[in-house]
C-alpha cells in the first residue's frame, strides 16, 4: 500500500478511539513520511514511535492525537512546544491553529532543530518558528501562550511553563522517570492538574529537566 492508503487506515483506527474530527483532519494533512529518516519511512504510518537519531524519537500518531485532543487547540492560538524533535507534532498543531495562529517550538539539540527546520520548509509550514534552546525554561519573549505542549518527560512541572501559560490556557506534559503519567494543566485563577494516562517519553533536558542540554 502507498502512504495515502496507510494514512487512511491509521486515521480510521484513531477515529475509533474517540479522537476529535479536527485533530483527525490535521493528522490527515501532515505527511508524516517527511518527518522520519529515510530508513524509517516504510513505518511512517505505523502507530508507534520511531527513532529520529541522537537518542530521540518521533511520537506515535496516537500520542500526538491524544495530546492535541486534550489541548483543544483553536484557530488563531499562540502555542509553545517543548521538544521539537523532527517537527511532526508542531506541524499537526500548526494545522489546528491555522495561518492566523503560530507555533513556537524549542529544541535543545541544535542538529535536531536544524533538521526540523528543513522538514518544515520542505512541507511548506510558515506558521512555525523553531528555536534552539532550553525548552524547560519556556520561551519568555513570546509569552503568554494559549497552549503549551511538552514532548519529553519532566521530573515535575517546570514553574516557568506555568508562568508563561495564559489565563484560561491548557498545557499537556509527561511527568516521571521510570514510570510516567501524562498530565493536563489548566490555568483559571488557580492551576488545576489532572492525570490522564500512562506514557513513555524521552527525558526532558535542561534546567528543569532530567538531563542537562
Amino acid at each position: 500500500m502507498g502512504f495515502d492508503e496507510l494514512k487512511r487506515d491509521l486515521i480510521t483506527k484513531l477515529k475509533r478511539h474517540g479522537i476529535k474530527r479536527d485533530v483527525l483532519d490535521a493528522l490527515e494533512k501532515v505527511p508524516r513520511e517527511h518527518f522520519v529518516p529515510e530508513e524509517e519511512k516504510r513505518y511512517a504510518y505505523h502507530d508507534t514511535p520511531l527513532s529520529i537519531g541522537m537518542g530521540q524519537t518521533i511520537s506515535a500518531p496516537h500520542m500526538v492525537a491524544i495530546m492535541c485532543n486534550l489541548l483543544e487547540i483553536e484557530k488563531g492560538m499562540t502555542i509553545l512546544e517543548v521538544g521539537t524533535g523532527s517537527g511532526y507534532h508542531a506541524a499537526v498543531m500548526a494545522e489546528l491553529t491555522g495561518e492566523e495562529g503560530h507555533v513556537y517550538t524549542v529544541e535543545c539539540n541544535e542538529e535536531l532543530a536544524q533538521n526540523a527546520i528543513e522538514n518544515l520548509k520542505k512541507t511548506k509550514y510558515t506558521n512555525i518558528t523553531v528555536i534552539t534552546g532550553d525548552g524547560s525554561e519556556g520561551l519568555k519573549e513570546h509569552a503568554p501562550y494559549d497552549r503549551i505542549s511538552v514532548a519529553a518527560a519532566a521530573p515535575e512541572i517546570p514553574p516557568p511553563l506555568i508562568d508563561q501559560l495564559k489565563e484560561g490556557g491548557r498545557m499537556v506534559i509527561p511527568i516521571g522517570r521510570e514510570y510516567q503519567e501524562l498530565y493536563l494543566v489548566t490555568k483559571n485563577h488557580k492551576t488545576r492538574i489532572e492525570k490522564k494516562c500512562g506514557v513513555a517519553f524521552v527525558p526532558l533536558r535542561g534546567r528543569y529537566g532530567q538531563k542537562i542540554c
